[in-house]
């Protein structure tokens, strides 16, 4: 299967997919609420938690797993969850009948595997991004939602259930306001957490080690690997997974353009040098047909840093949009400005609750997280292969 292959493969479950009002009822039976698992209790679940589950009055947690007993107990406390049955293994929490949905947040080479299993459990699954680890998993990932096309399964793209940017979408790109776009800026610097020493320790007796490896080889441990996971390719494919797949989200989006036709990257362990294999500061080119989208990133900390943004610039001005709102500046005439107060965690997670609850239609289908994939891989086939990669490039490779 090739790209354009596996894409219309994609649209295609993300167009048969969903429940209906009825058919969510005969999975719930005489539940009220959603009874919803977590996989992966680290710092992406807490945010989504904090910010979107616990404010849906429709979701009861009632499963939790992760393979290392500390983590897991620290999340029972911060959410009062201490009645919530833990389990190791994430597939006994799959396991368990009383199960509707479950938000998996582990680490990215888990993800696919993950999904795969929970989709064929009969579970809704709320994906964290990126969609896929390693290019290879797609046609995994796909036939696992065509298989089980009555399952929910959204990826973790929260920017598309954010109002703002649907209005942007519609004043300033369909209206054709801000002109042609021949070039996106998207630039996230100061990932301070990555700033940390992290001593070498001996295993701690409640990590199951093993689970945390899952697909990825065999070796042992190290604290580094494992707190730092997103240091490491066997893990985490860094900044370009991690930030460039949001951020080119929306400029597809806006720009009703997935088809990315080439990607240059460059970067390196400049600043850190803690062990890593994926680069603490990376810059990428994706050339578009008509457009390119230039994407910077590093660890420094920068003074009086602007939020993180996606810049467009177009033939009748310019447009910064960032998660809490944008400024479109024409080329003549007043700057407009408008700030969000919105949670786009929790805008996400209504959504994905609304598509369990109701049927209605996801913001971000598995579609949406396979198109955004595709300039990511690119830009990693470039950048481990030292050289400017083409869709053509994806195939076979396992970057």
């Amino acid at each position: 299967m090739n790209r354009r292959e596996f894409l219309q493969a994609g649209a295609a479950v993300a167009a048969t997919s969903g429940m209906t009002a009825r058919s969510y009822a005969a999975i719930v039976g005489a539940n009220s609420r959603v009874q919803l698992g977590i996989a992966g209790l680290g710092r992406r679940a807490v945010v989504v938690m904090r910010g979107g589950f616990t404010k849906d009055a429709r979701v009861q947690v009632a499963g939790l797993s992760d393979v290392y007993d500390k983590q897991a107990q620290d999340f029972q406390k911060k959410f009062n969850l201490a009645s919530v049955p833990v389990d190791v293994d994430y597939r006994r929490l799959i396991d368990r009948k009383n199960i509707d949905a479950v938000f998996i947040a582990t680490p990215d080479h888990l993800h696919v595997q993950m999904a795969h299993d929970t989709l064929a459990a009969g579970k809704h699954t709320y994906l964290e991004k990126p969609t896929l680890h390693r290019w290879h998993e797609r046609e995994t990932l796909v036939k696992a939602a065509a298989d089980h096309p009555k399952q929910v399964l959204m990826c973790g793209m929260q920017q598309r259930s954010g109002a703002h940017y649907k209005r942007i979408k519609q004043e300033y790109f369909d209206t054709g306001k801000l002109g042609d776009v021949v070039l996106v800026r998207a630039i996230w610097n100061n990932f301070s957490w990555q700033r940390r020493v992290i001593p070498n320790e001996p295993k701690p007796a409640g990590l199951n080690w093993d689970l945390f490896l899952g697909p990825a080889p065999k070796v042992p441990y190290e604290t580094a690997r494992y707190s730092s996971w997103r240091s490491y390719h066997d893990y985490g494919n860094g900044v370009l997974a991690d930030i460039l797949t949001h951020w080119v989200d929306v400029a597809q989006w806006m720009l009703n353009d997935d088809k990315p036709q080439q990607a240059a990257a460059l970067g390196g362990d400049y600043q850190l040098h803690d062990g890593r294999d994926n680069p603490d500061t990376v810059s990428a080119i994706i050339k578009y047909g008509k457009w390119n989208l230039n994407f910077e990133s590093s660890v420094l900390s920068i003074r009086d840093q602007k939020p993180p943004s996606v810049f467009f610039e177009g033939t009748e001005g310019t447009l910064d949009v960032t998660r809490g709102g944008f400024t479109f500046s024409p080329n003549k005439g007043e700057e407009t400005t408008f700030k969000s107060g919105e949670d786009l965690e929790q805008a996400h997670v209504k959504n994905f609750i609304d598509a369990v609850t109701t049927g209605s239609s996801l913001n971000a289908p598995l579609s949406v997280g396979l198109a955004a994939t595709v300039p990511v891989e690119m830009a990693l086939a470039s950048y481990w292969g030292k050289k400017i990669a083409t869709p053509k490039d994806l195939d076979g490779t396992n970057v």
